[in-house]
């Protein structure tokens, strides 16, 4: 996770959202071949989360997935910048914050036979019809006798 990541997160999210649901492997080449700012902070992001997915828990880095990736938004820098005639314009920068999490890869596991259940009989409910819609009352019309 990278935290106030001076960058747009709409920005990053297009770039988030190649690497989602991929290997670490695939998700490295993806990165590395994307021509986007973003995929350079994003992929410090996924060498740490592999680093600590390594150190941490004794898993192998080439064996994980990106099971989620998520950039939320961060706090906005605002900024003035001075105009013609004494005026202000405002300058948003905005930060955000990266979010990567791994799960070693599930090596296929054998489908498990469900169990039979026995199928309860319904009984046959009468069906009932839904009333017919009623038309509107029609408006009465309000007749005032004008007097002269």
């Amino acid at each position: 996770m990278a935290k106030w990541v001076r960058m747009s997160p709409r920005k990053a999210r297009l770039v988030v959202e190649h690497i989602r649901g991929r290997s670490v492997p695939e998700a490295r080449t993806v990165l590395a071949f994307t021509q986007r700012a973003a995929a350079h902070e994003i992929e410090k992001v996924l060498r740490s989360a592999v680093a600590n997915a390594e150190a941490n828990h004794d898993l192998v880095g080439d064996d994980l997935v990106v099971s989620a990736a998520y950039v939320d938004e961060g706090p906005v820098l605002k900024r003035w910048r001075a105009r013609a005639r004494g005026r202000a314009a405002r300058i948003r920068k905005p930060t955000c914050h990266i979010t990567i999490k791994l799960t070693p890869v599930e090596r296929a596991p054998e489908p498990v036979p469900a169990p039979k259940a026995e199928e309860p009989k319904a009984e046959a409910a009468p069906k009932t019809k839904a009333a017919p819609k009623r038309k509107p009352a029609a408006k009465k019309k309000k007749t005032e006798e004008a007097e002269s």
